[in-house]
């Protein structure tokens, strides 16, 4: 791999205007038909084959009422005054008429003819159906109604919108800047040049842009959930500055070696790409794998990320050299001042591991003890996804959710429907009223709405209003308690199933976390694999991937502890403390070992590099973490900033992702990669790089570490530009 990627340096290098040339190509091709034939993303966590799931599609055509996207709109007026008054309930009647008349709704559940009014009587709830599902619905209706429903504010009405028609789309807010300045101050810290800092930006900008444009193409022929394309620039922004950081930081170092610009270039993506390409090959597989949850929104949410990865490889790997080429020896030009050279005279990160190297077996404890004491929340780890009472204060969706949570209680914001179908020969009538009897009999229910009948009179859907949250644990668990009833109804003639938007979230959270496991599996096998592969040992990938999972449990507990028990919400601007949102673990459980294997073949393969070359153990150790310490300790940091950015979003879902991964890469990076890492090889000495001599023959050799390059003369004449 190294020879490869040695040749392809110097054909990107001497053909330098060609390569820039096709990547501003291939960038402003991609752009054009983003803004050409790029489509709306979706908002619907929709996973095929659960109970609710199923059960919606069997009733969207003999009961669309249920099945269509449906709003809340929301009436209340002024404390102390009441929306019975006359001219509130003339402007509510006028309101929900021409919602009635707009084009692209079906019915209006009118709050004074079904009795939606609360008891103090200052807040009226109008229920709206659409015609079209939901990732049918066009903006056209939606504003309309939006329209019609806000005429009624000149009568003194506060008027809000919520229900899944008026789900805010998750977007990209522009707190990613912060994190880019942030990445901008760490390099021009780490090489002390404009230049040299510039370079991985600049990468990273025009891998990003090919990768969320294409992204964007792809929205117009398939279903592309909102939260893809911020994942995607989520992770392809950290990666592309990460992966083109390795490069330069090699490039650099054999520049002062002395080196030609161009070998140094090409030895560099020889060595530093070898690496790159070997991890970022780590993260695209973990990232497809979430494949392997069966969830199709986490397969796009995985693959568009991964598209993004594979983008950000390329560019470093071919763009990265040819701007190398540009740079030439200018590449230290504009120095900051005041910063001394890392390249010169031992560096903080060779003192700590010589402090690590003489204790390690004290380093080793102070970090186990420190990640079981954060990983001790995780195990009250609690799965859901966020309702509108998890959006930010002042936005419509969370103010009608408010709203009626003091109007009629919480559970109106989240009904559940069971859907009864009466068999042949049992009179249905009567066998959906005992249905009916039956659930609201049930713990945990506040109420239960009359039933609606299909056409044929013998399917029925039974509205049930839990007296919590969607969010709450009671609520799941009378999800629960009504799914045991079926066994008593079925003895009667009738088949019961439920559905509804708080049932098909607690059935994704249930199907998530049951793929878990096997997700978590297939990871550690692969990791094991690809390790194996990379550095020729048993021991080594056995301590990455502990090292792995010790960084995993720590980070779920951290999560746990701020978005679930509601610690440090002072400082976090959590919206609304609750579950997990279902899919975090299993993401980040994907992401994180992708990018702490980043961290270890980058700091390990500098070690191996040093022993391959002769080094012993303990000096191969050293030698090779303080040559990359810190160059990771940069990409961890620029990790963490564009990460942490994004957890001051105030999307409910992009929030947590972005803190959880900000977190996991500190942990995984500064206590795993940076102090238990150095502790284990120096405990295992030699014994680390033990291999079966029988295994030799049939595994494959990958050269990360330049060997085949070390017999090749360098070329140190001064080159023509």
């Amino acid at each position: 791999m190294a020879t490869h990627l040695y040749r392809l340096a110097r054909f990107c290098y001497r053909r330098r205007a060609a390569v820039l040339a096709i990547w501003l190509a291939v960038l402003l091709a991609l752009g054009g038909l983003a803004a050409a034939f790029s489509g709306k993303t979706g908002d619907e966590f929709r996973v095929p084959g659960t109970e609710a799931q199923r059960t919606l599609d069997r009733i969207s055509k003999s009961l669309p009422d249920y099945a269509n996207a449906s709003a809340q709109v929301v009436f209340a007026a002024d404390p102390g005054k009441s929306v019975t008054a006359p001219d509130q309930r003339r402007a509510i009647d006028a309101a929900t008429g021409a919602i009635a008349a707009t084009r692209g709704v079906a019915s209006v559940v009118e709050p004074f003819a079904a009795n939606a009014v609360s008891p103090d009587g200052r807040i009226a709830l109008a229920r709206v159906v659409f015609d079209d599902k939901l990732k049918d619905l066009a903006d056209g209706p939606r504003d309309t109604v939006r329209d019609a429903a806000n005429a009624a504010r000149p009568a003194g009405l506060r008027v809000e919108l919520g229900g899944d028609a008026y789900t805010p789309t998750v977007e990209v807010e522009g707190g990613e800047a912060i994190g880019v300045a942030v990445a901008v101050l760490v390099l021009l810290i780490t090489f002390g040049s404009v230049v040299a800092a510039g370079l991985p930006i600049v990468t990273a900008l025009v891998g990003v842009g090919v990768g969320m444009a294409g992204l964007l193409v792809l929205t117009g022929p398939f279903e592309v959930i909102s939260t893809a394309p911020v994942l995607a620039l989520m992770i392809g922004m950290a990666v592309g500055i990460d992966y083109a950081l390795f490069i330069v930081s090699r490039h650099r170092q054999n520049l002062a070696e002395g080196m030609a610009p161009e070998e140094a270039a090409a030895r560099a993506n020889g060595t530093a790409g070898s690496a790159v390409l070997f991890a970022g090959s780590t993260v695209v597989v973990a990232l497809a794998g979430l494949a392997v949850a069966g969830v199709p929104f986490l397969t796009v949410m995985g693959l568009a990320a991964a598209g993004a990865v594979i983008v950000a490889m390329l560019v470093a790997i071919t763009l990265l050299p040819a701007l190398l080429g540009y740079a030439g020896r200018s590449i230290e030009r504009l120095r900051v001042p005041g910063l001394r050279d890392a390249r010169r005279g031992p560096g903080a990160g060779e003192r700590w591991v010589r402090l690590v190297v003489r204790r390690p077996i004290l380093v080793l404890v102070a970090c186990l003890v420190g990640i079981g004491v954060l990983a001790i929340p995780a195990k009250d780890l609690r799965l859901g996804l966020p309702s509108a009472g998890s959006y930010p204060q002042g936005s419509s969706a969370r103010n009608a959710y408010d709203l009626v949570s003091d109007g009629f209680g919480a559970g109106y914001n989240g009904p559940l429907v069971a859907v009864v179908e009466v068999r042949a020969g049992t009179d249905p009538g009567p066998a959906v009223e005992h249905a009916a009897r039956r659930l609201a009999a049930l713990p945990g229910v506040a109420d239960v709405l009359p039933p609606s009948f299909d056409a044929s009179g013998r399917l029925a859907a039974i509205t049930v209003i839990p007296t919590a949250g969607p969010d709450a644990k009671t609520t799941q668990d009378l999800v629960t308690r009504i799914r045991d009833q079926r066994a008593d109804l079925r003895r009667t003639g009738t088949e019961l199933t439920v559905t509804g938007s708080t049932a098909g979230n607690i059935d994704v959270s249930a199907k998530l976390g049951a793929a878990l496991p096997a997700f978590l599996l297939v990871i550690v096998g692969i990791s094991l694999l690809l390790l194996t592969l990379a550095f020729r040992s048993l021991l080594v990938p056995l301590k990455a991937v502990l090292g792995f999972l010790f960084s995993t449990a720590a980070t779920c507990g951290v999560v746990v502890a701020v978005y679930q028990w509601g610690w440090f919400t002072d400082v976090i601007p959590v919206p609304q403390v609750g579950p997990v949102v279902s899919f975090l673990p299993i993401l980040l459980i994907g992401v994180l070992f992708g990018l702490a294997m980043d961290y270890e073949l980058f700091l390990v393969s500098r070690m191996k590099e040093e022993r391959t070359h002769g080094a012993s153990a303990s000096d191969a150790v050293i030698a090779g973490f303080a040559g990359g310490a810190r160059v990771v300790t940069a990409a961890a940091l620029i990790m963490i900033s564009v990460f942490g950015s994004f957890a001051f979003a105030h999307d409910p879902i992009v929030q947590p992702i972005g803190f959880a991964l900000a977190v996991g890469v500190t942990i995984d990076a500064f206590v795993i990669r940076m102090a238990l890492v150095p502790a284990v090889m120096a405990l295992l000495g030699r014994l680390a790089w033990w291999f079966p001599k029988s295994w030799e023959r049939h595994i494959p050799r990958v050269d990360m570490e330049g060997e085949a390059l070390a017999g090749r003369p360098a070329h140190r004449e001064p080159l023509r530009t």
